[in-house]
This record gives structure tokens, C-alpha cells and sequence, in this order.
């Protein structure tokens, strides 16, 4: 059974500075992402309800009082566009910082044998994303407070700069309304297109598109803004699996002169893969697996690539979404 994490003594605020936040929220992370748990109950170890309603008040004090002490506007022009302080940055870069550290440490630790790193990932992931999913409902206020207020300027997983350039190239001697109303259709159009890409299609359920959502969500480049547990979902892609997808670079030999070229004499001549490919390779080929601990293994590690942000475009989910659905 997992233990619960209960509030630290001490009568110090945590929302005085973000060092001393950081320590208040630090041993509930790793409590929550590293501690022991019993993967079958689908739960992160617990923490103590008094802890949980500290942290939450020490984010809100603490973001409140960076908003009070946002310097005021030397633009005294009311009609210019006023920029909003991205109140919140520096705790959430603090989080991006300690789940590309978590997912390093996962990295470092995976097996050299094929079917045993296939094995460890699906399993450190389930494990991995456990936390995410409760670190993400510990920060909801950051989420609310700092997440939405990025997406809604523009900063979120999609990306507006193509939205705004292909519409300001469209719009020719219309309305400031008329632009508006443009502008969120072309936006709506934009995220439709891109979800679709993650499966997401127009009328399915709210949940289809909370996954799609997140799936795009992992998938975005570091300086894009998204919610916690896509923050922790992109930092598993970047640091566990990326490394694991690079294909290693062959030296080449030097040729004769004028020589000839031979031909492959095999249908498909053998290249150079990613370990993860050759690891795939493996546990679809091997004896020592029986088909459904294959298909097991497969269908988890089917899940955490799409969970994670890798297209569906990308050889090895191709190749996991044909033996799947030829097994099934």
C-alpha cells in the first residue's frame, strides 16, 4: 500500500519567493512522480488533503503577489495594446526543469537488452504518467492561472504566426468585426486540421478530444505553452524517447575510383535503425515471447508514442498500428 505524503512541519510561507515555493512543492513531486505504486490501482502514491489545500494556497498567494508587484506601464497611451506579465513563467519553467530531469533519470536507467527497454518503457511510462496526471490536478491553479492566460494570447500548442500571416494575406478591405469573426474561423479551422492529425475527428466525444488535444499538446515545441501533464508528456518524448529514435550515423568507406556500384541482393538491404526500432524489431520477431505478451507489449508501446507526441506519420507507429490490427 503507498504511503501518504503529509504536510511538512515548519511555519515558513512558501509563497514568499519561488526557492521557497519550489521547496514546499518539491517533496509532494517527487512523492507523487517517484515514489513506489501499485501500477493495477491506476493511482499515484496520495498526499495528505492538508498539504494538498497548502500547496494550492501557496500557489495562488504566490502568484498573487507577483501580480502586485508587477511594476506599473510607463505606456501612458490607453489606446496602445498593453502586454500582459507572464506572471507564472518562472515556477513553470521550475516544473519543465524537474520533469526533464525525472524523465533523464528514466532514460539513464533503461536496460541495454531489447525486449527488456520495450518492456521498461511502457512501464515507466504508466508509472510516469500516473504523477503527471496527479501533479496536473496539484497545479491546477497554475494551469488556470498561467496555462489558459498563455494559450489565450496565442502562446499554446497551435501555432497562430501561420494563422495570422495566411489571414492578413486573405483579408483585403473589410471590417475590423469582419476580421474578428475571420480570424476564429480560420483558428477553429486550423485546430480541427491539426487535431485530426491525433485521430480527433468533428463530433466525436469531448474525451476523443481531450486526448487529441493532448497528444498535440506533447507533440509542440519546448517554447510553447501547455498544460502540466502535457508538459510532463512533451519532456518524456524529448528526453526518453527522441534519444531512443536517432538513427546512428554510418562512417563511410572510401570507394574506387570509377568503381561500380552493387547492387543490394536483398529486397530490403539491411540499414542502420534507432535503438528503439531494433528493440521493436525484437520483441515482433522473437520466440521468446508468446503472441499475447507481443501484443501486449506492442499495443503499450503504440500507447505511449502517441501519448507522447510522436506522429502517426513516423515509421515505428506505422509499424505498430499494422501488427496491431493484423493480431487483432
Amino acid at each position: 500500500m503507498s504511503t501518504v505524503l503529509n504536510s511538512p512541519s515548519g511555519s515558513a510561507n512558501p509563497a514568499t519567493s519561488l526557492s521557497a515555493l519550489w521547496a514546499y512543492l518539491l517533496p509532494a513531486l517527487d512523492h507523487i512522480l517517484k515514489s513506489p505504486s501499485e501500477l493495477h490501482n491506476r493511482k499515484a502514491p496520495a498526499i495528505d488533503f492538508g498539504l494538498y489545500a497548502g500547496i494550492h494556497s501557496a500557489c495562488y498567494n504566490y502568484f498573487t503577489a507577483q501580480t502586485e508587484h508587477q511594476p506599473a506601464s510607463a505606456n501612458t497611451n490607453k489606446l496602445a495594446p498593453q502586454k500582459s506579465p507572464h506572471t507564472g513563467s518562472d515556477i513553470y519553467a521550475q516544473l519543465d526543469n524537474y520533469f526533464a530531469e525525472a524523465a533523464r533519470e528514466i532514460s539513464l536507467n533503461a536496460p541495454i537488452d531489447d525486449i527488456p527497454l520495450v518492456q521498461y518503457i511502457v512501464n515507466s511510462y504508466n508509472r510516469y504518467t500516473l504523477g503527471a496526471q496527479s501533479a496536473n490536478r496539484l497545479l491546477n491553479y497554475i494551469n488556470r492561472h498561467y496555462v489558459k492566460r498563455a494559450v489565450d494570447e496565442g502562446r499554446g500548442w497551435l501555432n497562430l504566426a501561420d494563422v495570422i500571416q495566411a489571414l492578413a494575406k486573405d483579408t483585403k478591405e473589410i471590417t475590423p468585426e469582419d476580421t474578428r469573426e475571420i480570424m476564429a474561423k480560420k483558428i477553429r479551422e486550423s485546430r480541427i486540421k491539426e487535431l485530426a492529425k491525433w485521430g480527433f475527428l468533428e463530433g466525436q466525444t469531448p474525451e476523443q478530444l481531450a486526448f487529441a488535444e493532448s497528444c498535440a499538446e506533447a507533440a509542440s515545441s519546448l517554447d510553447r505553452v501547455v498544460p502540466i501533464s502535457s508538459l510532463a508528456h512533451r519532456r518524456f518524448r524529448t528526453e526518453v524517447i527522441e534519444p531512443l529514435l536517432i538513427v546512428p550515423k554510418v562512417k563511410a568507406t572510401s570507394k574506387p575510383k570509377h568503381s561500380i556500384p552493387k547492387s543490394p541482393t536483398t529486397p530490403n538491404p539491411a540499414r542502420p535503425k534507432g535503438r528503439l526500432a531494433r528493440a521493436l524489431r525484437e520483441v515482433l520477431e522473437s520466440n521468446n515471447l508468446d503472441a499475447k505478451a507481443r501484443l501486449d507489449l506492442a499495443s503499450g508501446l503504440a500507447k505511449v508514442l502517441e501519448a507522447v507526441g510522436i506522429p502517426s506519420d513516423h515509421t515505428l507507429r506505422k509499424k505498430l498500428d499494422k501488427y496491431i490490427s493484423s493480431s487483432s
